[in-house]
């Protein structure tokens, strides 16, 4: 027989692992039941479906890793092409504006 200790809303049992606590939820119909069909076509139970939901949620919650962090595994991927075209760029770019209003 298990034994279970209650510790500020969560279950330990005797192997020390954290089980669930329980939580109230109150939902309208019509979400109850879109729920419902999202659970059994994906063959989960409805809280499983509740906990990934408020899971992908939270994590979009958090705050956003900055511009660099979001693309570093991009940076350096891609090979070719002329690789000095940054040098310079805004003498180049206004260079480029000036022969187009130059006529002809």
């Amino acid at each position: 027989m298990f034994s279970c200790i209650t510790e500020r809303n969560t279950l330990f049992w005797r192997s020390e692992v954290p089980v669930a606590s329980p939580l109230t939820l109150r939902l309208d119909e019509k979400t109850r039941q879109q729920i419902a069909r999202i659970a059994r076509r994906k063959r989960l139970s409805t809280s499983e479906v509740i906990r990934q939901a408020i899971e992908v949620w939270a994590e979009g919650q958090e705050p956003v890793a900055a511009p660099f962090e979001l693309v570093s595994d991009l940076l350096g991927v891609v090979r070719g092409g002329n690789p000095g075209r940054s040098e310079q760029a805004g003498r180049r770019f206004t260079k480029l504006l000036k022969n187009r209003r130059s006529p002809g």
